[in-house]
């Protein structure tokens, strides 16, 4: 998970193994509130999460 720059503010990116990676589209006021932001969104789709572990898996047996 990272946070970088984006207008007046940061934005989260967390990048999976299989580098598919999932952005916020808004700016927060400082990084810990856009990592906080990012963990408490992934928290909210743990089908997508699931989803992604799978096809990871899938990959390397693939």
């Amino acid at each position: 998970m990272t946070a970088t720059p984006k207008g007046n503010g940061f934005q989260a990116t967390i990048t999976f193994s299989n580098g598919v990676a999932i952005s916020s589209a808004e700016a927060f006021p400082s990084e810990a509130e856009a990592m906080l932001a990012a963990a408490q969104k992934l928290l909210e789709m743990p089908e997508r999460i699931q989803r992604l572990v799978n096809e990871a898996r899938d990959a390397d047996t693939g």
